[in-house]
């Protein structure tokens, strides 16, 4: 059984019209995650990697799961103040306003090779901000890895216009 279909949908949330893709039905699969993991691995295993970072919150669950599997540390991407030590930021637009995702100071080093994970790639615009503060940092992102990929919102195209790679293991169109 292909992990697209322990994925649920749940239409109109967060609000009229959006049909929004669940990944807490694949998380509580054992087989379904173990599969998802187990597929990242083998992509990532050959790369060299040093950290694997992961966008609040989805992002953790998978990335961290990765991390251990690749026998290389985490970095949590979070949103604005809710790291405890000193911390370094990036701002980015959204349709409606600005928001601020923030990783600690020494998460990245200079050169480090991270790979950014997250569990969906809608427009892009939280992914973009994320490799630009890893960058920022002097790290280079060797991918943008996905458990979803919504190709119709345009995320994917917008990451490769700057630059990055990305990978998704599944894709739902017209949403």
């Amino acid at each position: 059984m292909p992990i697209k279909s322990r994925i649920r949908t749940v239409p109109h949330y967060p609000k009229q019209g959006v049909m929004f893709r669940d990944i807490t039905t694949l998380l509580k699969d054992p087989v379904g995650f173990r599969i998802t993991i187990n597929e990242l691995v083998n992509r990532y295993t050959a790369q060299k990697i040093d950290r694997v970072a992961g966008i609040e919150a989805r992002g953790f669950i998978i990335g961290a799961a990765l991390a251990y599997q690749l026998g290389v540390g985490f970095v949590p991407i979070r949103k604005k103040g809710k790291l405890p030590a000193e911390t370094v930021g990036h701002d980015y637009d959204l349709e409606y306003g600005t928001d601020r995702i923030e990783m600690h100071v020494d998460s990245v080093s200079q050169g480090e090779k991270v790979l950014l994970v997250d569990d969906l790639i809608a427009t892009g615009g939280t992914a973009t901000a994320a490799c630009k503060l890893i960058e920022s940092m002097g790290g280079t992102v060797v991918e943008c890895c996905f458990v979803i990929d919504l190709p119709d919102l345009g995320g994917r195209r917008r990451l490769e216009k700057h630059g990055q790679k990305v990978f998704a293991l599944c894709e739902f169109e017209g949403d």
